[in-house]
């Protein structure tokens, strides 16, 4: 819709053409440009769980056991934190651009996650 204002050009209202489109619109998710370290990183933490049961299978000691599943823990732990900081920076940030409904349902997707991670 364009108005003319006596004091200048006409003005264009605001309409959903005017809502930017960004790599999020196309699927890209906020990992996408890690990806590959990642799998890297996930390859290394599912090693570590092979490692456990490799050692419950050789009957390894129990405290060492334990420590070892502590530093799965920490390493997931880690990786979810890194995801849920590119998530923010990519989806959530997305959202905020477009303004409306949609950043609210991505702000309560995230705080819903961080209360997830909390409950670990």
């Amino acid at each position: 819709m364009t108005t003319t204002d006596a004091a200048g050009p006409p003005v264009t209202a605001p309409s959903a053409l005017d809502v930017p489109v960004t790599d999020h619109d196309h699927g890209i998710h906020g990992y996408h440009k890690d990806k590959d370290e990642h799998l890297k990183r996930l390859r290394r933490i599912e090693g570590q769980v092979r490692g456990l049961q490799r050692m419950v299978d050789e009957d390894v000691y129990c405290i060492d056991i334990l420590t070892q599943v502590s530093a799965s823990t920490k390493a997931l732990q880690s990786f979810a934190l890194q995801l849920l900081e590119e998530h923010l920076r990519h989806c959530v940030a997305d959202a905020a651009v477009k303004g409306g409904a949609e950043i609210d349902a991505k702000v309560e997707e995230a705080t819903k996650a961080i209360a997830r991670m909390m409950r670990t």
